[in-house]
């Protein structure tokens, strides 16, 4: 059986009461050990689900769970040791004068034994390809090795869930595809669920499940491969559809007898292939 991890009970949220609901009556669960991408178009709503996850904000209606926690104030500092979140840019959570040190700080909030942190930041440093920088100071790394770095401090203090909020939209696309290659590990080695909130198309594809917002509302929950089958209703509330599903259309109105639902080049070059054998 599945068990949750994450559960929205009908939530709303908006930032003063003169403004519009940001959130509007969202429900939905996470389960553990679980990826998933969570879309939406600027202003849907996505962002805000990540900041009410780790109690950045917290709900005016209804009520969210986290391992079986309300988040409010009174449980906020258990809350965070459960959800670890990296954001767009990587500045923002820098702490530390050196590599190690800033992995050090959420360790040593938490009172975690010295001999303890030493390992932790040596197995989480080693995880993101970053051992080597030790003793680095932080402005001087790439943004993928800062973003690596981010990820290293979340990991240390061994959360049940990771959010990336935009986290590789600051990176080149060689850099995104390292750092995701780089999470979709850990996070099978390490028992993680995984949350991606992103307008990469690339990232969405790689997720069991996505959550898409509209206007502050749940428009759809499903697989990729059933999100983005609905190609005209994306583009009608402001989304792209992967560029090998627009390319498969193509190719289907050219009289090719292609399935449309394909998600990445491998599968429609595997397609073309058997077409092109039975021909």
């Amino acid at each position: 059986m599945e068990e949750k991890l994450i559960e929205f009970r009908n939530v709303s949220f908006r930032y003063a009461e003169e403004q519009p609901w940001v959130l509007r009556n969202c429900s939905f669960t996470i389960n553990a050990n679980e990826s998933v991408a969570i879309i939406g178009h600027n202003g849907s709503g996505k962002s805000t689900i990540a900041k009410l996850m780790n109690g950045l904000l917290f709900a005016q209606e209804g009520e969210i769970i986290i391992h079986g926690k309300p988040v409010n104030e009174e449980t906020i500092w258990d809350i965070r040791k459960d959800v670890g979140m990296v954001f767009q840019n990587p500045d923002n959570q820098f702490v530390g004068t050196t590599v190690q040190d800033d992995v050090a700080f959420g360790m040593e909030n938490r009172g975690i034994p010295r001999e303890e942190m030493i390992r932790r930041i040596n197995d989480t440093l080693q995880a993101v390809g970053m051992k080597d920088h030790l003793l680095t100071e932080p402005h001087r790394l790439s943004g993928g090795q800062k973003q690596r770095v981010a990820i290293a401090g979340v990991l240390a203090v061994s959360p049940k869930v990771l959010i990336l909020d935009e986290a590789t939209a600051m990176l080149d696309p060689k850099g995104r595809q390292e750092i995701m290659q780089t999470v979709t590990t850990l996070q099978a080695e390490q028992d993680l669920s995984l949350i991606t909130i992103t307008h990469d198309l690339t990232e969405v594809v790689e997720a069991e499940r996505v959550i898409v917002m509209n206007k502050g509302e749940k428009w759809k929950e499903a697989t990729p491969r059933e999100i983005f089958a609905e190609k005209e209703a994306l583009r009608e509330i402001g989304l792209d559809v992967p560029f090998v599903a627009i390319l498969a259309d193509a190719l289907k109105q050219t009289g090719l007898p292609v399935s449309g639902r394909e998600l990445n080049h491998e599968e429609l070059l595997e397609e073309l292939w058997t077409l092109h054998s039975k021909m």
